[in-house]
This record gives C-alpha cells, sequence and structure tokens, in this order.
C-alpha cells in the first residue's frame, strides 16, 4: 500500500522557484514585451513593488524574473501555464528572492565590501555560454547570449556584482559550522529510533456517490475548481531555415593576416607553465592558515575541506596569467611559485582566502610560425566566417524591425516557410499522441517563441555556424479552463471523488471514536463495511525510510512526528480519502560516537546548521536595510502577468 500512496503524492505542477545568487542569464530582469513599454498593467512602468534600502525593484524586474521562472519550471514541467504558476505563490516566491538579494548586496555595500570591475570581468569570462570554438571567452557571443536574453550589459554586470557581494556576506555566515557532540548523539538516536503502528487509509472512492450530480451542482463544482482544469497554450510556429551558403563574403585568411595573428599572440606560443590545481576558498585567513598546517602536517586536503564542510575544486591544467584572471595576480604568483606536491602560502583575493595545493606541473615548449600555420588560419577562417553569419543576422534582424515578414526575408535566402500544427511549450502537438513533438530544429527557440507577440519573426542559430531559423509565433491559443462542456465527464468523476472524500472525512471522524472506546485500527476500519485495503502494519525507523531516494511521504512524516500511544488522520491529496495513522510504540535508538556513521551525520548537521545560520542572517538584513512592499503594484504585477488586464 505504501507503494501506492507514494504515487497519490506526486505533485501534478511541481512548482519550485529557485534562483541561485549569480543566476545572471536565468534571471531576465526585463522581457522585451515589458520593458519596451511606457507603463505596465495599469501601473506606471516607474512604479515598484518594493524598496529594499535605497534600491527599488520596479513592476518590470518582478514580472521579468516571474517569467523567466516561469520558462525554468517549464523545464520540469513543460505544460505549466501561468495561471497555475501564480496560484502556486511563484509570484510571491520569486519578489521573495529579489528581494533578498537587494537587501544582501546593500548590506555588503554598507560594510564595504566590493564587487569590482575586475572580479566581475572575471565571472563573465568564466561562463561557457559566453566562450567562442576554441573556449576561451568570445566578446560577439556574449553580447549575443544577453541580447537573446532581453539584457544589456550594464544589467547583467548589476546582477552579477549583487550575486557576488551576496556570497562574500552569506559564506562567512555558514562557513565551517559545526554541531556539538552531544547533540550529533541525540539526533543520532532519533535517526535509529524505531516506531511501531499502523497506517490505513479511506478512499474517497469507497464513499463516493454513484449517481450523477444535477446541472446545478456541477456548475458550482467546475465554478470553484477551474484552476484544475487549465489547458496549456497552444502557439502555430511558423518558420525556415537556412545555412553558411547564404553568405558570400570572402572568408579566406591571408600570410599577412596570419603572421599578423601569431604577433600579436605570441605570448600564447612561448614556452609556457600549466599547473592542475586543488583549491578551496574560505573566509579568513584563521580558516586558510589552519586548513594549509593541518595539509603540511601530513593531513589529507580532502578530509581537512570536509571536515571544515567544503569540498574541493579542481582547477586546470591552467596557465598562471589564466589562473591570474580567475582569482587574482597575488594568489596566482602565491601559486606558481610554489613546489610541485604543495601548499602554496595562503593569499586573500575580493572572495576570500585561497587554499591551493599543486597537483601537477608541465612545462610547454615554444611553437614557430610555421607549426602554428594552419590552426591560426583555421581561426581566422572562423572568424571570418562569424562575423559574416553576424552580419547577415544583424541585417535579417533590421530588416524585421523595418517590418519585414519572415516570408519575404525568408524567400530572400532561398529558405522555405513551413508552420507547425498547434504546439505547447514543451514541444508537444496539442491534442495528438505523446510522440509526435515539433521539429527537432525548433528546440533552440521553443521557449523564445512562447515569449514572443505574435507575427513578430525573430533569428536563432541551431547549430553555430552551420544551421539558422527564422521564425514566428502564430494563431496563439491562450491557456485558460476547458469549457464545461467539452470535459463535462472528467468533471463529474472530479465532483464524485470531492463528494467521496468528504465522505471519506466523516468517516475517519467515526474511526476515530471507535479506536478511543480501545478497538484496533483494523477493527475500526472494518466497522464501516465498506471495501477499504486492510490497515498496514509500520515497524520502521528514520534511518530505513531514509534509504529510499523517493523521499518520505507525509503520513509516514507525520507517523515520526506522533507521540507514543496516539492515532492521528491526515487528507489524502486530490480528494484521494484519509489516512488514519496508529503509533503504538517507540523504542530510543542506539548512536554513539564511535558509531562509524557518527563522523558523517555531524558533518551533515553541521552543514544544515549553516543554512540555518544563512537564513537568519538574511532574515535580519532584511530587518536591517528596511523593506517596504507596494502590494498594490505587487497586485497589479499578477493581473497583467495572469492576463486580467
Amino acid at each position: 500500500m505504501i507503494h501506492a500512496i507514494r504515487r497519490m503524492f506526486q505533485s501534478k505542477l511541481g512548482v519550485a522557484i529557485t534562483l541561485g545568487f549569480l543566476a545572471l542569464i536565468a534571471l531576465a530582469f526585463a522581457s522585451a514585451d515589458v520593458s519596451s513599454t511606457g507603463t505596465f498593467g495599469g501601473v506606471a512602468g516607474g512604479d515598484r513593488v518594493a524598496v529594499v534600502g535605497d534600491q527599488k525593484i520596479g513592476t518590470a524586474e518582478l514580472s521579468g524574473a516571474a517569467q523567466s521562472n516561469l520558462q525554468r519550471a517549464r523545464q520540469e514541467n513543460p505544460n505549466l501555464s501561468m495561471q497555475a504558476f501564480l496560484a502556486q505563490n511563484g509570484l510571491a516566491q520569486t519578489l521573495d528572492v529579489l528581494v533578498d538579494r537587494t537587501a544582501l548586496a546593500e548590506f555588503a555595500r554598507k560594510i564595504g565590501f566590493t564587487a569590482g570591475d575586475n572580479l566581475v570581468n572575471s565571472e563573465i569570462r568564466k561562463i561557457p555560454a559566453f566562450s567562442g570554438p576554441d573556449g576561451n571567452f568570445d566578446e560577439s557571443a556574449y553580447r549575443a547570449a544577453i541580447a537573446q536574453q532581453g539584457l544589456t550589459d550594464r544589467e547583467v554586470r548589476e546582477d552579477l556584482s549583487a550575486g557576488l557581494l551576496a556570497q562574500q556576506v552569506l559564506v562567512p555566515a555558514s562557513f565551517g559550522t559545526k554541531m556539538p557532540q552531544a547533540l550529533t548523539q541525540r539526533y543520532g538516536g532519533l535517526f535509529r529510533e524505531r516506531r511501531k503502528g499502523s497506517l490505513g487509509i479511506l478512499l474517497s472512492q469507497a464513499y463516493a456517490p454513484e449517481g450523477d450530480p444535477t446541472d446545478k451542482q456541477l456548475q458550482a463544482f467546475y465554478n470553484g475548481h477551474r484552476d484544475d482544469y487549465i489547458r496549456p497554450e497552444r502557439r502555430v510556429i511558423r518558420y525556415a531555415t537556412f545555412g553558411p551558403d547564404a553568405v558570400k563574403a570572402d572568408i579566406e585568411p591571408t600570410d599577412q593576416e596570419i603572421a599578423a595573428r601569431y604577433k600579436e599572440n605570441a605570448a600564447n606560443y612561448a614556452p609556457s607553465e600549466e599547473r592542475t590545481l586543488s583549491q578551496l576558498i574560505v573566509p579568513s585567513q584563521a580558516a586558510a592558515k589552519a586548513i594549509a598546517d593541518k595539509v603540511r602536517n601530513g593531513g589529507s586536503f580532502e578530509q581537512a575541506a570536509q571536515d571544515a564542510g567544503l569540498e574541493l575544486t579542481q582547477v586546470g591544467p591552467i596557465t598562471r596569467r589564466d589562473f591570474a584572471g580567475r582569482a587574482s595576480p597575488a594568489v596566482a604568483q602565491a601559486v606558481f611559485e610554489a613546489d610541485r606536491g604543495s601548499v602554496a602560502p595562503p593569499t586573500r583575493s575580493n572572495l576570500g582566502w585561497y587554499v591551493v595545493r599543486v597537483d601537477s606541473v608541465e612545462q610547454k615548449g615554444g611553437r614557430s610560425l610555421a607549426q602554428m600555420r594552419d590552426q591560426i588560419a583555421d581561426a581566422i577562417r572562423a572568424e571570418k566566417k562569424r562575423a559574416a553569419l553576424g552580419d547577415l543576422a544583424a541585417s535579417i534582424e533590421d530588416r524585421f524591425s523595418d517590418g519585414e515578414s519572415l516570408a519575404d526575408v525568408a524567400k530572400s535566402l532561398g529558405a522555405q516557410v513551413q508552420a507547425t500544427r498547434p504546439i505547447t511549450g514543451s514541444g508537444q502537438v496539442y491534442g495528438a499522441a505523446p510522440n509526435e513533438t515539433a521539429p527537432e530544429v525548433l528546440a533552440p527557440a521553443l521557449q523564445t517563441a512562447f515569449q514572443m507577440q505574435e507575427g513578430q519573426p525573430q533569428l536563432a542559430e541551431v547549430r553555430p555556424g552551420e544551421e539558422f531559423l527564422l521564425f514566428e509565433a502564430g494563431a496563439i491559443t491562450p491557456s485558460a479552463s476547458a469549457p464545461l462542456k467539452e470535459i463535462r465527464d472528467d468533471v463529474v468523476a472530479d465532483w464524485r471523488m470531492a463528494e467521496g472524500a468528504a465522505g471519506a472525512r466523516k468517516a475517519s471522524e467515526r474511526v476515530l471514536a471507535r479506536m478511543k472506546k480501545g478497538q484496533s485500527l483494523q477493527q475500526a476500519m472494518a466497522a464501516e463495511n465498506k471495501r477499504l485495503p486492510p490497515p498496514e502494519n509500520l515497524n520502521v525507523t528514520r534511518e530505513e525510510l531514509l534509504r529510499n531516494q523517493q523521499g518520505v511521504i507525509p503520513p509516514l512524516a507525520l507517523f515520526f512526528s506522533m507521540a507514543q500511544n496516539t492515532t492521528k488522520r491526515l487528507a489524502a491529496p486530490r480528494d484521494g480519502g484519509w489516512f488514519i495513522v496508529d503509533l503504538d510504540s517507540i523504542e530510543p535508538g542506539k548512536f554513539s560516537q564511535d558509531d562509524p556513521l557518527f563522523a558523517q551525520v555531524k558533518r551533515e548537521l553541521g552543514s544544515t546548521l549553516g543554512q540555518e545560520y544563512a537564513q537568519q542572517l538574511r532574515t535580519a538584513i532584511r530587518k536591517d536595510v528596511g523593506v517596504k512592499r507596494n502590494e498594490d503594484a505587487i497586485a497589479a504585477v499578477r493581473k497583467q502577468l495572469a492576463g486580467e488586464s
């Protein structure tokens, strides 16, 4: 029965807001359809949803972040609608994260922390989406990526700066937290605690009426549960593809260009040294020195990191110049002057104190122009090709901006325009078999296509330098509740389940009353004279429960929060019925300090304690900085996103 119950608790929508503090592309501050207008949902574009310290969070910023969160949630649940996202508190969670990020950045500046241009530049260069074909940072790729997300360079830098400041504030608060031995032993004992009892369920089906509802009853039920019958938004996507053959420019490099490039990058071809490193970044000099001393005295670097609640990062092979860009020149000097196998002297950077072990050192000889000629020629050829394609893309975007249609642009490129059947945000053809999806070529553009206005064509790169896509959205059918007449049978079935759940609730009261008079759970359920699954005996510890990777279902979580010799009830999800949870006995668990799991439990509890410290710090910082919310503006954003204004 437990397996069947577990399926009942699998979420239908599963919305979770998890904006990281270095979200960058994930946090689109203003989507094109919002930021391009002077007003927003009846509220002036300058209005703000919150003021955090001296910083304002605008309506467009909240709307853009919410839409970005919806798109990420759709990666887990492609058919999730904006209405369902809002119903599951998605907007409030999004605003909470924006407030936290802003408050942390304000507090960091207040106490003198900084995130300078060099540090921000270093973070930008680390992001894979901004790399060119050679794996290095590419300015053109960077500009194209942020433009596709509707971001400016200023917004990206402000977002990264805020994230880096938040990191500098939070890391020291949660670093190196340790749970005391006595508390670890107490919690470990709960881990091994054994509980015995039983679990039963009064299924709604057993109490559901057999007849149909009246029209009035059905309409009232439907009106009260419209959100349960929301159909996903559907769109027809018109598109055309073209390749590099559409470019007519000469991309062959000359001898002079190859020689000039070799001279320009002579440092890259000179003899060099690359090192492979293991590193930690800690908040204080004392912590860095303690870890370094432990390793120098024969301790394991990996174990020292674990004891501090951290994990080693592997870096390299990397040159001194590249490492200086990632850390700082001072850190790079210390690391590249250290011997192979040794720990470099702890050195400070903007992010904290670096503790670095040199794992390997590789010397590379110089390379001549003749040796590098073909490679340089390929690179120049690729650059010219990218530049020509970039020019073509820019000209196409200009033509779209001037009002030229997708059909006309496609014709000039010799490309044929095609159209999909109505598809959902997951790419599935609406109303068709589950395996019938949109053409694979549309995959890179699908998310954007569901953010566009109808008849506003755009350009996308499908395979870098090989295949390109012109596309636009057409025939948009908004997400909305299905008409009752089209889903009558489903609504009738749901009405029966809801009525059955009400009957099961009353039955649970009767069962509890019988058990108070001395009947067992099995006897009390049998007295209902219904076809119900028999109660399941429980004899389990938390340790055994946690071995199940699917998680702990709510009835068992309740079982482990109850007092001995008590009985409680719990509603099953989606009107499935009512659980009866009976706890007979509790056997205390034994967990000594020499238990093999003691160190692991202590480390994990220390990590949890660090997270709690960080959360408490966030709460305190909000109070210190000051947060004022504009509920009217928040409501306006909600109405705009829901399509109600």
